[in-house]
């Protein structure tokens, strides 16, 4: 059996996005969390009571020649867990959306589910930890058995230059991949230059509603992060 995050030595032995998908989405390695994703899916929320659910971990998208990558922190139990694709459905994603539109990554505001004609350009957005966790709080050890995920995903992503890091946990998991030591402090805002192998480093506050709802993060702050972002890959 491979080890967790790596290709099947049974196949050609060649990595690419459509095997990476399959095996995040038939990853069982944290027992806390497929409990937790089963059961949130079961259970529901009675706005959505009548949807189905998707509970399982989720895979990145968007455009697999992007410059650009969005790194979070891991799916929303009524958001992506929900509709089976990161960001999508909840009100996070609803900011980082309407954000990538604004700055020319996606062609439309919203997202909604996975059918819903959202593309986007020059970008991919994924998560450091797959599964939805309890209270949105992976832990080490959960962190550290996706990360082979992550670095399969970077691997596939050869034109990326820029990392946009959600909050610190998607800033911890991009210094851990990259192993940048020692490391600015996390801000908003803060820009930690790439060797010349490695991706540039954009920190953003989470677009949570923690910070959204009481202004620690505005639409003008989270845009100039993405315009920053393009700025940057268009000029490497």
């Amino acid at each position: 059996m491979p080890h967790i995050g790596e290709p099947d030595a049974s196949t050609d032995g060649v990595d690419n996005f459509e095997r990476l998908q399959h095996e995040i989405w038939n990853c069982h390695a944290c027992e806390r969390l497929v409990e937790w994703r089963e059961r949130v899916a079961v259970e529901r929320r009675a706005a959505y009571r009548n949807e189905e659910y998707w509970g399982r971990p989720i895979s990145g998208f968007g455009d697999p020649n992007a410059r650009v990558v969005v790194l979070g922190l891991a799916p929303a139990a009524h958001g992506a867990n929900r509709t089976g694709r990161v960001f999508t459905g909840d009100r996070s994603g609803d900011w980082l959306f309407r954000a990538l539109h604004r700055a020319g990554f996606a062609n439309q505001p919203t997202s909604t589910d996975r059918d819903d004609g959202l593309v986007l350009s020059d970008a991919w957005v994924t998560a450091a930890v797959r599964c939805a966790p309890p209270a949105n709080k992976p832990l080490p050890v959960e962190r550290d058995l996706c990360a082979p995920f992550l670095a399969r995903e970077f691997a596939l992503l050869r034109r990326c230059k820029v990392v946009v890091c959600l909050g610190g946990f998607g800033y911890d998991a991009a210094c851990r991949h990259f192993e940048l030591s020692p490391r600015p402090k996390f801000g908003h805002g803060v820009v930690v230059l790439g060797a010349e192998s490695t991706p540039t480093l954009v920190c953003s506050y989470h677009p949570s509603q923690q910070n959204t709802f009481t202004g620690r993060l505005t639409e003008p702050m989270f845009d100039s992060v993405f315009a920053t972002a393009r700025e940057i890959a268009g000029s490497l």
